[in-house]
């Protein structure tokens, strides 16, 4: 693997690779793009079969951070880490105290927060070596909430463009986990009047929905054959594929899961359908915003008064698509391409202590 020339086409900043061999770190930083303000993106754990595997899910989780950033109005840019690691692995204060050092050494151009295989606690210990952390216990918190309420607006946003009004009263909602995102999902939208489907691996969680929100179980492969008006995807990625995409009787998709299409092909299927598709890193931005707010020492209500904007960015979103004639999945790149460029051509000025 050419790295220069993966990092040319992805247009990444810089790549750092470190290595600490008094506790067998091995990690990766990527810094995708910093024009909007420092590289933002958790710190993933995952025993990669090489480092091949291990750049290439960098590479494309840190660029994906500069668009979720981008899209969400904050003044973030775009990175991740990972270390190649067990996640299981229980000597967990040297590791990452390691791993803090290096962030350290990058000078605030990296900002890293938990992500899959790390946890609050781990951020601790990267605490105890630098500042440039988020994600802490007892601040930002369990960001689900945000992250929701993220969602619901989005839906209602999606909800206006394709039946002209944003009321989800009498709306059948299909949503496929029923985790915390999707549990808090499911809280908004019984309070709105709609009828909730639901399905998990965890029949527990199941349960819960059932009795508390009153959703209705379902099977969790008959998820897709349900006969909804809204598919919530709130479980694993890649979901959106030509098997479930044929099946779908819906008329919207808006979820919480995080890369939901198996490929973008499949983002061009879905509208093929008549079916409004609102990109997974639009539609569950709460969870950076969650994060940012942390940084910024905002309340949780402030956090999610800006995740309320995620309404008026999915109808950006449609607007772009409608007038590109393209796919919402590619009009979500171009608005934060577009703030990105217009960020970036912004003339500098001369304040004092220039030289």
């Amino acid at each position: 693997m050419d790295t220069f020339n993966e990092m040319r086409l992805r247009g990444h900043e810089q790549v750092v690779f470190s290595h600490d061999p008094s506790c067998g770190y091995f990690g990766i930083i990527a810094i995708h793009d910093t024009t909007l303000g420092p590289a933002l993106g958790g710190t993933r754990v995952w025993p990669y079969a090489s480092t091949e595997e291990a750049l290439k899910d960098v590479l494309r989780l840190s660029r994906g951070m500069t668009y979720k950033s981008a899209v969400a109005g904050l003044n973030l840019g775009g990175g991740k880490a990972v270390i190649i690691a067990d996640p299981k692995r229980p000597d967990r204060e040297s590791l990452f105290r390691a791993h803090g050092r290096f962030v350290e050494s990058l000078g605030g151009r990296y900002i890293t927060a938990e992500d899959v295989g790390t946890s609050p606690t781990d951020m601790e210990f990267v605490k105890r070596e630098t500042k440039h952390v988020a994600g802490l216990l007892n601040l930002s918190g369990d960001p689900s909430p945000v992250t929701s309420y993220g969602v619901y607006v989005g839906m209602k946003a999606a909800a206006k463009v394709k039946w002209g009004k944003d009321s989800l009263a009498g709306k059948t909602v299909a949503v496929q986990g029923a985790g915390k995102v999707a549990f808090y999902l499911m809280k908004h939208l019984k309070e709105e009047g709609a009828k909730i489907l639901t399905c998990d691996i965890d029949a527990e969680k199941v349960k819960h929905a059932v009795e508390e929100l009153g959703a209705t179980g379902v099977a969790t492969d008959a998820i897709y054959d349900a006969q909804a008006d809204i598919f919530a995807p709130c479980a694993l990625g890649a979901i959106l594929n030509d098997d479930t995409i044929a099946r779908l009787k819906v008329g919207i998709v808006a979820g919480g899961a995080n890369n939901q299409l198996a490929e973008e092909r499949h983002g061009v299927d879905i509208e093929k359908k008549g079916i409004r598709y609102c990109p997974d890193y639009v539609i569950n931005g709460g969870g950076v915003i969650n994060v940012y707010g942390e940084l910024q020492g905002w309340t949780m209500d402030r956090a999610k008064r800006k995740a309320q904007e995620i309404y008026d960015t999915i109808l950006r979103v449609f607007q772009i698509a409608a007038r590109d004639k393209i796919p919402s999945f590619q009009a979500a790149d171009r608005l934060a391409e577009e703030r990105i460029k217009s960020v970036m051509a912004l003339k500098r000025m001369w304040v004092a202590g220039d030289r």
